[in-house]
């Protein structure tokens, strides 16, 4: 019965790859329209190829990867994470703290399970990446969200955070940069969490995927590099910095205090075990793309595409009545919020699925992650600026037509 039980938590969790929105985006591509996707961070689906060099190493190597590897990981791959910690001021990393994984999703879930029990807290952010609440609850967990400030730039709301800490509470989750707002947290709001943390004894899981998907000159500050006594696990991987999300590379570092953290490592080591190893192809893109050309600073340059599609989405997204966005700092995606005064939506879905059948461009609701009011909806900003523009367009009209059709 347990599974069922679980399956029974992942059902109310709304996300962009399951739902009636999607079906009905399915069932119009098979009737032959064209849809605008702005739905989910797939960059190959938007012509933003992984570096070729990366490619290259894979090609050549390939004859080599039909074997099983260690269950953590081929050594090389591994050995440059241990070098990619040390250039982000990570201190005491080796080789043995280091997982590679299908994708840094896998190695999320594998974190939750190897900790938790049957009512066991996490807090997790909201608006949140809802991978998170997902694994929660099927680790036998109970998501627990705290509030992230978008009057403060979407930053986690630290009261917030600490009204929320039980006996119960195991560890906290913070996404940053972050998916879905855009946001980078400042390097005080990442100290006053990790107080907290120090303070009940907490676990910090650090999601820092989008780390080199900065704009405007930002830089990204690893959590594990503010404190030696918390312990950290950190998350990153090639999908989004290297545009290479189906190569399903990741890795996870476990670093900080890890003394008192032995069985829950030891749980770690055998997850990784019964899963025998991450796909071999990946883990040989590791070492080639953390140590080559970093490409994605051209993309993310003030002329360059990322970075230019950003501005534009943001400029023609907060022109349209009782709409505005804070601007993203980082990340691919924007979370711009509808006047509940202008746009009284009472289902959000409903909203994103009208949207849909009117104008066929695809968006995620709000309250898909886990945001509590129907006011807001995720955007992600990969297209080229011609579809980019024709998208924002067509929901202008959309919102025009709304309004006409809910004036008092």
């Amino acid at each position: 019965m347990r599974p069922i039980a679980k399956s029974a938590k992942l059902a109310n969790v709304s996300y962009d790859i399951r739902g009636p929105v999607l079906d009905k985006a399915r069932a119009m591509e098979e009737e032959g329209q064209k849809i605008i996707k702005l739905n989910i961070g797939n960059v190959a689906a938007f012509g933003l190829e992984p570096p070729d060099e990366i490619v290259q190493d894979m090609i050549r190597n390939l004859p080599a990867a039909a074997g099983y590897t260690d269950s953590k990981g081929l050594f090389a791959p591994r050995k440059a994470v241990v070098h990619y910690c040390q250039e982000k001021q990570i201190r005491g990393v080796t080789i043995d703290d280091v997982y590679l994984g299908n994708g840094a999703s896998e190695l999320i879930q594998m974190s939750m399970q190897a900790l938790l029990n049957d009512g066991d807290e996490m807090l997790i952010p909201s608006p949140d990446f809802p991978l998170y609440t997902a694994v929660v609850g099927l680790s036998g967990g109970r998501p627990v969200h705290y509030l992230c400030d978008e009057q403060s730039g979407w930053t986690p709301d630290i009261e917030d955070i600490r009204a929320k800490i039980t006996p119960r509470t195991r560890g906290i989750i913070v996404c940053n940069p972050n998916n879905p707002t855009g946001a980078l947290y400042p390097t005080q709001v990442l100290l006053d969490i990790i107080e907290l943390a120090r303070q009940h004894q907490l676990i910090v899981f650090a999601d820092e995927i989008y780390d080199k998907t900065l704009y405007d000159g930002n830089t990204h500050v690893s959590m594990a590099s503010l404190a030696d006594d918390v312990l950290f696990v950190t998350f990153n991987g090639l999908s989004k910095n290297y545009r290479s999300c189906g190569y399903r590379a990741g890795w996870m570092v476990v670093s900080g205090e890890k003394r008192h953290a032995r069985d829950y490592i030891e749980g770690l080591n055998m997850l990784a075990s019964l899963r025998l190893c991450s796909n071999t192809p990946g883990q040989l893109a590791i070492q080639t793309a953390l140590g080559g050309y970093q490409s994605i600073k051209d993309l993310v340059a003030p002329t360059g595409r990322l970075c230019r599609q950003r501005d534009l989405a943001y400029d023609l997204l907060t022109q349209i009545p009782g709409v505005s966005v804070v601007k993203p700092k980082a990340a691919l995606y924007m979370f711009p919020r509808l006047d509940p005064k202008i746009y009284p939506i009472q289902d959000d879905q409903q909203f994103a699925y009208e949207l849909l059948a009117e104008e066929k461009v695809l968006i995620v609701q709000g309250t898909g992650f886990n945001w509590g009011a129907p006011d807001h909806f995720r955007l992600v900003f990969l297209p080229a600026v011609d579809d980019l523009q024709e998208a924002i367009g067509r929901i202008e009209r959309f919102l025009a037509h709304y309004r006409k059709r809910h004036s008092v």
